[in-house]
């Protein structure tokens, strides 16, 4: 049995998320579909994390097994990509070792989320539209006071499977982009579900005056998600990296 990696990308406006759901199309039936079909058989792929609906990736990582002679790896993401919609596309395949996980394996993720505040046609689907001035740099000191916690229930949907709601930020920062946009670039070793969304609407209560910086810490502290502000709209967020050893690569 062999194991592969696939790195893809997708615009998650047309899905329900990347996790198959019983009644709307996700990113993980579609690449599903395209690799049963190229393969001949019935295949699964299990990937690095979950993404919301609405939710983009500019890199997603999945993998899946393969009871056959090595593949050509090259071929394999040009097929997929003739396959796949417009709107979902695969940088490459990687062979990995047998016990190699994209889910467990992955040593850190990496979102970013956009915030604008004026009107674009071009880019309406990838950014938070807000009306007012927002206080950045009251926003990033917030942002800072991440890196002094390690349980993140208050930014946690509520009623999930996991086992632990514990984290651990390793950057979390607002960037200006241009004169109307700005970018939230946040890394962590794992996240729960909803959790950057969270984030980022708990920060611009801040940046709205909304909110202070104690007041921020002690949505955290009281560990209670219906403390926290309202979820960031989905189209604004990317996950963007997913970071791995070099060990779990086959030679």
């Amino acid at each position: 049995m062999q194991r592969y990696f696939i790195y893809l990308a997708y615009d998650g406006a047309n899905y329900h998320g990347w996790q198959i759901q019983p009644n709307g199309i996700s990113v993980q039936e579609c690449l599903e579909k395209a690799l049963s079909v190229s393969l001949q058989r019935e295949m699964r792929v299990t990937g690095a994390g979950r993404t919301d609906a609405g939710v983009h990736a500019s890199l997603m990582v999945a993998h899946f097994d393969f009871d056959d002679e090595p593949m050509d790896v090259e071929f394999m993401a040009e097929k997929l990509n003739r396959l796949l919609p417009q709107d979902i596309s695969v940088y490459s395949v990687k062979r990995v070792k047998p016990d190699a996980h994209a889910r467990f394996d992955a040593r850190s993720r990496t979102y970013k989320y956009y915030i604008t505040t004026a009107k674009h046609a071009f880019n309406r689907q990838y950014r938070w539209r807000l009306y007012g001035e927002l206080d950045f740099e009251k926003m990033n000191e917030a942002s800072g006071q991440l890196f002094r916690y390690a349980d993140f229930t208050s930014f946690s949907k509520l009623h999930t499977d996991v086992k632990t709601n514990l984290c651990e930020i390793m950057q979390a920062e607002w960037e200006q982009v241009d004169d109307t946009t700005w970018v939230f670039t946040i890394r962590a070793d794992r996240f729960l579900r909803n959790m950057v969304r969270a984030i980022v609407g708990t920060l611009v209560e801040v940046g709205r005056g909304k909110l202070s910086i104690e007041g921020f810490r002690t949505i955290i502290e009281q560990q209670d998600r219906g403390k926290a502000g309202t979820s960031a709209p989905g189209n604004g967020l990317f996950l963007v990296d997913i970071e791995y050893g070099e060990d779990i690569f086959a030679e």
